[in-house]
Order: structure tokens, then sequence, then C-alpha cells
């Protein structure tokens, strides 16, 4: 069993945000499954499904970013899910808007969902997929740029990153993160 968490802020106030990239590639994966992420538990939504053969557990926690950690942790002790089939998708401001980079363990960096899924689990050891969303100008316009409204002509540009990392976390399903790595990074 997979867990394959996005990390974002509750959608009725924050979808359209470059913050919220996890939860848009988790919605695109459900799409090109024809899934429905409509149950309510661990402080999140979620669904169990099966992808590429596999049970699937898609995540869209609801504790706000900063928080993200407590859902994760709850939905990794209730089914039991090794560390190893757990993945993380979240926005990345060192990552060029609409690529996504793909990483078999590390730190959190600067990223507070991250922050709290490595606290919550107490490891680093879980694969990642960051979708860039590149930077702002300047960093004193760091929160608007990440939860603010995202420009029409942008849009486009990450929802060709979202669109990529859904196939990345297929690929990660099917055949492992190493070979997702090498075709996709």
């Amino acid at each position: 069993m997979y867990l394959i968490a996005g990390l974002g802020n509750p959608e009725e106030d924050y979808s359209g945000t470059r913050h919220n990239m996890g939860f848009d590639t988790i919605n695109q994966i459900a799409q090109n499954n024809n899934i429905k992420i409509n149950k309510k538990n661990f402080d999140g939504l979620y669904e169990v499904c099966n992808i590429q053969n596999e049970k699937v557990i898609l995540l869209k926690p609801q504790t706000y970013m900063n928080e993200s950690g407590k859902s994760v942790k709850q939905v990794v002790d209730y089914y039991n899910i090794p560390l190893e089939n757990i993945v993380i998708i979240y926005d990345d401001i060192d990552t060029p808007k609409g690529k996504i980079r793909l990483r078999k363990k590390g730190g959190p960096g600067s990223h507070k969902g991250m922050q709290s899924v490595v606290q919550n689990l107490n490891s680093t050891d879980f694969s990642r997929v960051r979708v860039g969303i590149g930077r702002p100008e300047s960093t004193s316009e760091m929160i608007n740029y990440v939860i603010g409204s995202i420009p029409e002509e942008e849009k486009q540009i990450l929802k060709q990153g979202t669109e990529k990392a859904a196939l990345a976390v297929e690929e990660i399903i099917k055949n492992g993160i190493d070979i997702a790595m090498n075709k996709f990074n």
C-alpha cells in the first residue's frame, strides 16, 4: 500500500495558489484515474483506490500547510504504511515553474509543510515530488507569492508541472522511485 499525500491549504480558500501544487497534483492523479476524493478522516480528505495495480491512499491534509505532518502521520499509523511507500508532493520555490524534481529522501529545506511531515514521521526516508513554482522577484513578497492568486499567463505553465508530477507519481507506484527519478529528473 502506498500513501500519496499532496500538501496544501484547504481548497475553499486557497485553490488556485502556488502553495497548493500538492493538492493540484493529487487532483490531477484522481482525474487521470477517475477517482473521487471525498472521504473525511485523519484531519484530511482522502480516498483508498487502485493505481497501477497497487492499493493507494490519496491524501489532502486539511490542517493547513504548516501542520500537514499530523494528517500524514495519522494515515501512516492507521494503515501501517512503510516509509518507502510514502510519497509527499509539494510546491518548491527552488525548482523552475512547470518543472518537477523527484528525491528518494532528504531534508525538508525551508518548506514548513515538509518540516511538519519530517517532524511527525521522525524521518526523512520517504520519497518526495517537488513541483516548481519559481521565486518571487523579492523575498519580501514570498507570502503573497505562494498564497496569492496566480496570474492567468502563469497558470498553464504551473499546470504542466502538476501534470508531470501526476505522471511521475504513477511511475513511482509502477516501477519505483529510482526508475521514476531517471525518467523525470
